[in-house]
């Protein structure tokens, strides 16, 4: 049986919100990616929290990557969503949205900047290791293309939750190393349903105070 628990739009707030000040110290990012679809709402609710007095708003891309793919409803494996359809980790990751790399402007964004990338949960960490890879490997191009000579771009990683189990994907040792991967929280292996993926809001946070992951 599957176990899930319900997070709401005011446990992620808070959740971003006990986390800006060690982002900005250790991280003090320039730039923020956030994987869609769950990485959209922490991005936007994190940058308020980063910004400083005087200085502009961090500016925020986005990148769509899609790991999870629909099952029959009858196999045992896979996991029941709020909705009632059944999804179980894919072993692919497809793109569905990246950076335009044929823009000047967007190359310049990415090279010699601290990247943070913000995703919603690190559950097989599979699309994690995607995403950094294939914007290392951007970098790399982008910085050919410019001549970029200057400092080198550093990524850092920041997520609501992460599920305390055996990763499939891989970090860089040196982000491990340096401490730029944080968790707000670290959880069991549930399935976490959080509010933007709910039909019903209401419904959802009823279930949420019972079962409030990282309360």
């Amino acid at each position: 049986m599957v176990i899930k628990e319900y997070v709401t739009y005011n446990q992620v707030h808070k959740l971003c919100q006990e986390a800006a000040p060690r982002i900005l110290q250790d991280f003090q990012p320039q730039l923020m990616i956030a994987i869609g679809g769950g990485g959209y709402v922490p991005a936007r609710i994190l940058r308020s929290f980063l910004k400083q007095p005087g200085a502009p708003n961090i500016p925020i891309q986005a990148i769509g990557l899609s790991l999870y793919e629909d099952l029959p409803s009858t196999t045992p494996s896979g996991l029941s969503t709020p909705g009632g359809e059944v999804e179980a980790p894919g072993t692919k990751v497809t793109r569905t949205q990246w950076l335009d790399l044929t823009s000047l402007g967007e190359m310049e964004n990415l090279v010699g900047k601290r990247i943070l990338i913000v995703d919603e949960v690190d559950d097989t960490r599979t699309t994690l290791e995607y995403a950094v890879k294939e914007l290392e490997k951007d970098v790399e191009i982008a910085s050919q293309k410019l001549g970029f000579k200057g400092e080198k771009t550093i990524f850092s990683i920041f997520v609501l939750h992460n599920k305390n189990k055996e990763k499939k994907g891989t970090l860089p040792e040196d982000m491990l190393r340096d401490h730029r991967y944080l968790a707000a929280r670290t959880v069991e292996d549930v399935w976490i349903c959080y509010p933007w993926e709910a039909k019903d809001i209401d419904a959802h946070d009823e279930l949420a105070k019972t079962q409030a992951v990282g309360s």
